[in-house]
């Protein structure tokens, strides 16, 4: 039987400086005195030389050809989802998918961090930064996509086991359309203990669409059993998580896990288990493979045979105060107020290792279209941070780094500010009267009229290749990889998101880029208070 957590560590004290951060400083952007990049060869197993990772180059893409398949041709994963619940449940886990060692927890704390698992040098430089915020915490929970390029169960030991050796407590999940390019082999062997024999046959589908797809699929490799004994001992405390979604019963809180799979859906088994799971009465967190709110706009998770996640998010009974869903390798934050005056936390959160996708391409926040206005909306990195770094790194790729795309960062948020529709002043009070030269607005103009360079400010419609291509894993420029820390008590919530910027001053210090504290009021409804403006 787990031993149920009920009187869980302090919290560490959080920093409260408010210039510690790249909302007002320079610096803590990465940008002044980072002189000395932090170092991660030390934090690497011995032995362990990591490539890279490469987005444009083809073992990758081949690797992960099950993504165009499912798309195109056939989608096995709503019966294969169904083939690895009933295996769990088989295996006698609990009714309701649910983990209940922290029920009778009068508080606690845990660490988010989306999208980790390239294994290469931007991984591992969060490492430093999250485990200077982990005192405390009693788990981690990764948001999608945790093993890259396809899942695979021998790539665990140096993108998983290793790195998180040291984080506190157990390592829950919920996958991402990567995690399935192996048929969730590697996610359920290593976090569910799953055993594939156990599941019931397969559902037959049509005979051509079958038998393409067969042909075509990336089949899961044969698990490793060296490899297996090895990563078992590296964590003491495994997750035994009940499936691919499950839910943490805490005392003050219910924190609901989903499955979106590849395509960004639920199977009808699913949906019914997130309706029955969101009546239990107490406040909720959803945690998603897919926001329901990102780049200024809604978006929707549908559930076969009809409906979809934001409606049961959205119904005031089921008391969901936030959502955090990975997938989009950045942070941003958008406080939406619902019709009946409450407000819901929508928050991406998937910048812990993968690429750090540009923010500048984001138009600006309007609450007719996603519920809050651009003076509650938050991102890492500043649009103009962002703009700054990727002019660098499309002068590195194609203007031969002879400086013709470069745009300043002592210019960029200003740059921005005019490239938005309607000016959005900088929130650097030393970028604010900071002039623009012709040649900085000269080459803004000229890299936002490049594929993928802008959204927001004028196009963007190749922006996902472009953000693989233009990936980086080491400083200079700053990383802008982030993640998340939740301190949890009765009728109150507080989240952090804590950057990893690549910089050595920053490892054990990170920057504090957005803080918010939730408490909930007399009549059930939540009031936001925002600790760092």
């Amino acid at each position: 039987m787990t031993e149920r957590v009920t009187d869980p560590p302090q919290p560490v004290p959080v920093p409260t400086d408010p210039t510690h951060s790249s909302r007002t400083s320079r610096r803590s952007a990465g940008w002044v005195d980072c002189k000395e990049a932090a170092q991660v060869r030390d934090l690497y197993r011995e032995g362990y030389e990591p490539e890279s990772f490469n987005w444009i180059n083809p073992k990758p893409i081949w690797e992960s050809r099950n993504d165009p398949i499912a798309r195109v041709i056939e989608d096995p994963t709503d019966d294969e989802r169904r083939r690895w619940v009933a295996a769990m449940r088989k295996k006698g886990v609990d009714p309701d998918l649910t983990v209940r060692r922290y029920s009778e927890a009068d508080e606690l704390s845990f660490l988010v961090i989306g999208d980790p698992g390239e294994g290469d040098a931007s991984q591992y430089h969060v490492l430093r930064p999250l485990r200077s915020k982990a005192g405390g915490t009693l788990f981690t929970y990764v948001v999608s996509d945790v093993i890259y390029p396809a899942g695979d169960v021998n790539e665990y030991e140096d993108k998983f086991f290793w790195p998180y050796r040291e984080l506190p407590g157990p390592i829950y999940a919920i996958p991402g359309n990567h995690d399935w390019y192996d048929g969730l082999h590697g996610f359920m062997t290593h976090f569910c203990r799953a055993d594939p024999a156990e599941r019931p046959e397969p559902k037959q589908g049509g005979r051509v669409r079958r038998a393409l797809r067969n042909v075509l699929w990336r089949q899961p490799s044969k698990p490793d059993q060296q490899l297996l004994e090895r990563v078992g001992k590296l964590r003491q405390e495994r997750s035994e998580q009940p499936g691919p979604y499950f839910a943490i019963d805490t005392g003050p809180l219910l924190i609901v896990g989903i499955d979106t799979g590849i395509r960004g859906k639920l199977d009808r088994e699913q949906g019914d288990w997130l309706r029955r799971i969101s009546k239990v009465p107490k406040p909720k967190l959803l945690l998603t493979g897919k926001p329901l709110v990102v780049d200024a706009g809604r978006k929707e998770t549908e559930i076969e045979g009809g409906g979809g996640v934001r409606p049961i998010v959205d119904d005031p009974a089921h008391r969901y105060i936030a959502v955090i869903g990975g997938d989009i390798h950045n942070y941003q934050r958008y406080p939406v107020k619902m019709p009946d005056g409450r407000t819901i936390q929508h928050i991406v959160s998937g910048a812990a290792g993968a690429y750090t996708k540009a923010t500048h391409k984001i138009p600006k926040v309007k609450p007719e279209v996603c519920g809050c206005s651009e003076d509650d909306f938050r991102c890492y990195p500043r649009r103009g941070d962002s703009l700054a770094a990727y002019s660098r790194l499309y002068d590195r790729k194609f203007g031969l780094g002879r400086g013709y795309l470069v745009v300043p960062y002592q210019q960029a948020p200003a740059i921005m500010s005019q490239l938005l529709e309607g000016k959005i002043e900088p929130t650097r009070s030393e970028d604010v009267e900071q002039e623009i030269t012709q040649q900085a607005w000269k080459a803004a103009k000229r890299i936002t009229r490049f594929p993928g360079s802008s959204g927001g400010a004028g196009g963007g419609m190749l922006h996902r290749n472009f953000s693989e291509l233009l990936d980086w894993n080491d400083p200079p420029p700053p990383l802008f990889k982030s993640f998340l820390r939740i301190d949890v008590k009765q009728g109150e919530l507080e989240l952090q998101c804590f950057a990893a910027t690549g910089c050595a001053e920053h490892a054990d210090d990170p920057p504090l880029e957005d803080w918010i504290r939730g408490r909930e009021q007399p009549d059930g409804t939540w009031e936001w208070e925002v600790l760092l403006d």
